[in-house]
């Protein structure tokens, strides 16, 4: 309706209009609407076009794409969070909705949390009764399309995937020119994956939506997985780590995790729905699950690679496109975490040059490395490795003479480490590979000797 108004108090429902896929230009249309508003266009374009897909896989296709426009409806639910959602065009079984329920209330966590709302009950997707129609075999070949962010984490990932031969593409959503360099870098097959959102969002913003975190890695793993069933490869890997699975501990509230859709809860449901309800030779894990922070950390080190190239500072990155003055900003709680967490491993002349400056030997920066420590505050709302790995890696620098005279190395060993017990501090126990992951059997059986060390 031409006279329809936005107003986020008002709106009943949030409808799924309609989805498609263009295999002659590569565009899929993700369609939405509030009440009777007007629709809400997404798309995602995969390079490569036209597509030939057989009577199995374009069902897969199609399976893979009504996922896809759910699970991305989160980026327009959040607008004004109304008590009904509507599917229309086509059904969803019950594990489905039980699925996306968990993905919006778990994945809109922090969301909630900062806007002071209670989405527990009110996030309910209709589903049709009747028994599921299992996925089939479709015969993709061995292939892996890997998630690049331009950090350390999927660059340990790809390097690990190349030494032991599998065959991958790099892959990435979006626009950014660092993360296109740092993947051009890789000397590997890349794959860049548009996405546009509907443009109308950013006016909802300006007239009082509501606004916040969402589960992108759950929207970006759901468009990979649609990716893949579209070229006909079998495997998604992403390069989140164990730790990913923490979220940070509000007194009063509880956990609230970030970075949920990073986790193993995700993972495991998300990777398990696409094999019993896509195609069953569809493969999506995180190659280092099995990994902290720290030894990510440990085995980004053993390679200069990329010391030029990658960046884990998230103020590169923005909705509105990446703001690149410098691929390191200093301040920001990435910054502070991926210089503490190399930092054992890292030699200092190496380190610095590759941040710009030494982080840990600037009296301003204690209150956001005490947010990492967990020291009288918790966790900070990004993707950063638990507290106890912050202290065990600031434990490990006040034992370094390069180290402990730095401001914030001396002040931890002086007034924080007095307050916890010495074998809470010890980093080898976090160094230790986990067994919960989803890594190919065969796989995982080569990169454990390499991840041991």
């Amino acid at each position: 309706m031409s006279d329809w108004v936005f107003d986020r108090d008002t709106i009943r429902a949030f409808r799924f209009v309609r989805c498609g896929f263009d295999a002659a230009t590569g565009i899929a249309r993700l369609v939405y609407a509030f009440d009777d508003g007007p629709e809400l266009v997404e798309t995602v374009t995969l390079p490569g076009a036209p597509f030939a897909l057989d009577d199995a896989r374009g069902a897969a296709a199609e399976r893979a794409l009504q996922l896809l426009h759910l699970i991305a409806g989160v980026s327009y639910y959040k607008a004004a969070v109304p008590g009904e959602m509507r599917i229309e065009g086509y059904d969803i079984d019950a594990a489905t909705a039980a699925l996306l329920e968990t993905v919006y209330l778990n994945g809109l966590g922090e969301f909630a949390y900062r806007n002071g709302l209670d989405l527990r009950g009110r996030i309910r997707f209709p589903h049709a009764g009747g028994a599921m129609v299992p996925a089939t075999t479709l015969g993709l070949r061995s292939h892996a399309l890997v998630a690049i962010g331009g950090g350390k984490d999927s660059l340990v990932s790809i390097e690990a995937l190349r030494a032991e031969g599998v065959a991958q593409t790099v892959t990435w959503i979006g626009g950014s020119q660092l993360i296109a360099a740092c993947a051009a870098h890789t000397g590997l097959p890349t794959l860049n994956i548009g996405r546009q959102l509907a443009p109308q969002l950013f006016d909802l913003n300006r007239l009082g939506a509501w606004n916040g975190h969402i589960p992108v890695t759950a929207v970006n793993s759901a468009i990979m997985a649609f990716a893949a069933v579209v070229l006909g490869v079998d495997q998604v890997v992403f390069s989140n780590e164990r730790s990913a699975s923490y979220g940070s501990i509000i007194p009063g509230t509880g956990e609230v995790n970030h970075q949920w859709s990073k986790g193993w809860a995700f993972e495991s449901a998300f990777g398990a729905h696409l094999q019993s309800h896509v195609a069953a030779d569809l493969q999506y894990y995180s190659l280092l699950r099995p990994l902290s922070e720290l030894a990510v950390a440990r085995q980004f080190a053993k390679t200069d690679r990329y010391d030029a190239h990658f960046s884990s500072c998230n103020r590169n990155f923005h909705i509105l496109g990446e703001r690149p003055t410098s691929r390191w900003c200093g301040v920001c709680p990435k910054c502070h975490f991926v210089f503490l967490a190399l930092a054992p491993f890292v030699p200092k002349v190496r380190l610095v040059g590759i941040v710009g400056r030494n982080l840990l030997d600037d009296p301003a920066q204690t209150a956001g490395f005490d947010a990492l420590l967990e020291y009288q505050d918790h966790k900070p709302f990004e993707c950063v490795g638990e507290g106890r790995e912050s202290r065990a890696a600031m434990a490990a620098l006040a034992q370094r003479p390069e180290w402990r005279e730095d401001a914030l190395v001396a002040r931890f060993a002086r007034e924080i480490a007095p307050q916890l017990q010495a074998e809470d501090l010890r980093i080898e126990p976090l160094l230790e590979l986990d067994e919960e992951q989803r890594i190919p059997a065969a796989l995982w059986d080569r990169l454990r000797l390499r991840f041991a060390d």
